[in-house]
């Protein structure tokens, strides 16, 4: 679950980088702007937007090394 929410966060920042830098929405240019798609999009990115605060109180434990 981590990992997909930092996928989904990670996009929201491109997205929003793309906004800032140039006024392009690619979500919107993809999905259409404020299709339910778009809105689905978005709102899974603000879902792991809030589940990756929780990275930050979380306690780090320490993984083996595993050798192949």
């Amino acid at each position: 679950m981590d990992r997909l929410a930092l996928i989904l966060v990670i996009i929201g920042a491109l997205n929003w980088g793309l906004i800032g830098l140039f006024g392009f929405d690619l979500v919107a240019a993809i999905f259409g702007t404020g299709s339910t798609l778009s809105r689905i999009i978005y709102t899974l990115v603000g879902l792991a937007g809030l589940w990756s605060l929780s990275l930050l109180w979380r306690e780090r434990t320490p993984q083996a090394n595993s050798e192949r």
